[in-house]
């Protein structure tokens, strides 16, 4: 080789860098800045030039991977009545199976554990709901005295700050008055509030059943599931699975320890101010805080709002200031060092994963939206081999059997 050919070849080596998208790895595998044959991109008479066609090809396969996504969000949303309440119910199974394997430690019987647990939530549920509902019954007459004083204080407010007299607030309750109590509006709002509580209660009991038998039953339905798969695809799959349940349990505890401390802190500030509904606004807090940004900004301010009822607007701010500390409390301490990188989702992903859970199934998919964004973050990252342990602990199938040894060995 002469010296003008062995100084273009070194200086191409030098001034060569690596691309920070492509994956220079393969393209050295692939021979570099070699051409590919033309049986991989091939020209038809037509005169599509290589480009065009892999263009083409990309666009294709994105159509389809579209067009299913787009079939499996209509079916979700066409079945939601069925998905939402087992997806409700994977979720509570998730944070009770430790309960149901403790009181099987305790020589119960497996079902009779997991049907102890599903009756011991019920009750527990039921309770806080009976403690509310006390509360509010209790504190009633004051807290009507309190609201009509706090809007009155509203229309003072109104009309020093924005001009606002009696007449136009009264008129624009009037107007609110004889919509709602319109004949269709009306029928058309009972109709919908019969629907909408049908659903709940179908969706429950469907709920409890599914966390019943995934606590007594869970392995085999797990083992079942899997079976489904092809031979080839099945020890995927269950790794897949084992993975996205250890993801999905770290967030469900992490959330219930984030919402345990968020509903205390408020509650504790509400009742040193004074504020009435301390129970129920902690109740509120800790349903809340299972919906990451909105959640916690509507609760908040829930618990401002009742302090500017009940007590005037300096004490609304220093609630506020408590709800802000609280909440920053939780974003910056709390959830980064609970979930830590075992369930880490991009607050873009959150965003979008609450809002299209709201469009498919309201305030109920609004709570199942975040933990399915990080089950599905896991077993991507699981089949991409990028998780830390991609072979976590096998608990969710049973043990097989050896195989039998010939009988000339």
């Amino acid at each position: 080789m002469s010296e003008a050919g062995r100084d273009d070849q070194a200086g191409s080596e030098t001034h060569e860098e690596e691309s920070p998208v492509a994956d220079n790895q393969v393209l050295d595998e692939a021979g570099g800045s070699e051409q590919l044959p033309a049986d991989v991109a091939p020209v038809d008479d037509a005169g599509v030039t290589r480009g065009m066609y892999i263009a083409s090809t990309w666009a294709w396969r994105f159509l389809v991977i579209v067009a299913a996504g787009v079939v499996i969000g209509y079916g979700i949303r066409y079945l939601s009545e069925v998905f939402v309440p087992i997806t409700v119910g994977v979720l509570l199974t998730a944070l009770l199976v430790p309960v149901t394997n403790g009181l099987q430690k305790l020589r119960l019987p497996r079902g009779a554990a997991a049907g102890v647990t599903v009756i011991a939530t019920v009750v527990l549920v039921a309770g806080l709901l009976t403690l509310v509902g006390t509360q509010i019954a209790g504190q009633f007459d004051s807290l009507s005295t309190q609201v009509g004083e706090g809007v009155q204080k509203l229309r003072e407010l109104g009309r020093i700050n924005f001009g606002l007299t009696d007449q136009d607030v009264t008129n624009a309750i009037k107007t609110l008055r004889e919509q709602i109590t319109s004949g269709g509006a009306l029928g058309q709002q009972a109709a919908a509030v019969g629907t909408t509580a049908t659903h709940v209660v179908a969706g429950l009991f469907i709920s409890l059943f599914c966390l019943f038998f995934f606590l007594y039953q869970g392995n085999q339905i797990w083992a079942w599931l899997v079976r489904l798969f092809p031979r080839r695809a099945r020890d995927k799959a269950d790794s897949s699975g084992r993975r996205a349940w250890v993801s999905l349990t770290a967030f469900v505890r992490a959330t219930i320890m984030v919402a345990a401390v968020d509903a205390i802190g408020i509650s504790l500030g509400a009742a040193i101010l004074g504020l009435p509904l301390v129970s129920a606004i902690g109740i509120l807090v800790f349903v809340g805080a299972f919906v990451p940004v909105v959640g916690a900004l509507v609760s908040g301010v829930v618990a401002v709002l009742v302090a500017l009822v009940a007590k005037g607007p300096i004490v609304a701010i220093v609630m506020l200031a408590v709800v802000i500390g609280v909440q920053q409390l939780e974003a910056h301490v709390l959830q980064p060092f609970l979930l830590g990188r075992a369930v880490s989702v991009h607050p873009l992903a959150v965003i979008l994963s609450i809002a299209t859970g709201v469009v498919v199934a309201g305030i109920v998919g609004a709570l199942v939206a975040v933990p399915t964004a990080a089950v599905l973050n896991a077993i991507v990252n699981h089949l991409a081999g990028n998780d830390e342990d991609p072979e976590p602990p096998r608990r969710t199938l049973a043990r097989r059997r050896p195989l039998p040894t010939p009988a000339g060995d």
